[in-house]
Order: structure tokens, then C-alpha cells, then sequence
């Protein structure tokens, strides 16, 4: 099995790498996807003496599940720490599920999906929790009796 590191290290590398080529340079989520995917997994192809069997592997597909988590929409993820946190939940699912996703088609599909929906979710969490506790320090202002 890869050091889980290296898995990390790709995911996040993968995800915020595809990210940025789509928005910034303004190519678009699935040319970035594949452009990048083309490039790790033909280095991985070309140069397998430098890395041991098991990573020439599956780096690219560590890099190209992760690329999938890269190819989300801007509106839905505002900032890049979130895409880098996502890279990260992506690499936790693809090192504690190897054999979950067996059977079923699209599996770094989902485990991106999924990575994504938690970032989203905790992103949400957190906006809520910061407009509640701007509420309520408002409401205390507003219901102290005048002197």
C-alpha cells in the first residue's frame, strides 16, 4: 500500500492544482482535469525507476480522483483552504475505503462527491454558527432594560 502521505500529498496536490488551472487560468474543470491527470500519470509512465511499483500505480488515480474534487464550481466553494480541506477528506476516503467502493462504478467519483458535501457542509456550519452568535449578541443588546 502507498504511505499514506503520499496519498495526502497528491489529493491535495491533485485538488487545488485543478482548481486553480480551471478558475484562475480560466480553463475550464474538465480540460484541467485532463490536462493534469495526463501530465502526473505520464511522468508516473515514463519515469517508473524513480518511484517504487506501488506508487507508480496509483498516483494517478490518487491525482485523477482528486482532480474530480478540483472541478467544482467557484460559487460552491469560495476560497482555496476549502478545496485543500476537501483534497484532504478525499485522501482520508480513498486510504480507509479500498475495498468499500468495490463493485461499484464511479468510485472516485463518489468519494470526490463526498468530500466535496462535507466541505460544503462545514463551510455552511460555520457561517450559520458565526450569524447566530452575531444574533444573539444582539438580541442581549437589545433586551437589557435602559437605565
Amino acid at each position: 500500500m502507498l504511505p499514506t502521505i503520499s496519498i495526502y500529498l497528491t489529493s491535495i496536490l491533485g485538488a487545488f492544482l485543478t482548481f486553480l488551472v480551471s478558475t484562475k487560468y480560466k480553463q475550464g474543470p474538465v480540460r484541467a482535469s485532463a490536462l493534469l491527470t495526463l501530465i502526473v500519470a505520464g511522468f508516473c509512465f515514463l519515469f517508473p525507476e524513480l518511484f517504487s511499483e506501488d506508487v507508480t500505480k496509483q498516483i494517478p488515480w490518487v491525482f485523477f480522483g482528486a482532480s474530480f474534487v478540483g472541478m467544482t464550481s467557484e460559487k460552491l466553494t469560495r476560497n482555496y483552504t476549502s478545496i485543500v480541506f476537501a483534497g484532504i477528506v478525499f485522501g482520508f476516503i480513498y486510504t480507509v475505503s479500498p475495498t468499500f467502493f468495490n463493485g461499484y462504478g464511479g468510485a472516485l467519483g463518489t468519494a470526490a462527491c463526498i468530500s466535496i458535501l462535507v466541505t460544503i457542509g462545514l463551510n455552511n456550519l460555520i457561517r450559520h454558527s458565526k450569524a447566530l452568535k452575531k444574533k444573539k449578541v444582539l438580541l442581549k443588546k437589545v433586551s437589557k432594560p435602559s437605565s
